[in-house]
């Protein structure tokens, strides 16, 4: 397994994230084959890091439903 360094990506929270403090999700689009994934309520625990194209899969399938 290879370390990504995420040192300089630009966080955003998802949109499906809610402002009470709950669900929070953020996605780091800084990097073209890769979305890193984190809980935004404790970002020290480090990202999940998923294939763009796996991500893709995952986002269209939860708009469907």
């Amino acid at each position: 397994m290879r370390a990504i360094d995420m040192s300089s990506v630009t966080w955003r929270k998802s949109s499906y994230s809610n402002s009470e403090g709950g669900a929070c999700l953020e996605v780091a689009d800084d990097h073209p084959s890769l979305v890193p994934v984190r809980d935004s309520k404790d970002p020290a625990r480090g990202a999940l890091v998923f294939d763009a194209a796996a991500w893709s899969c995952f986002v269209a399938a939860v708009k469907q439903d």
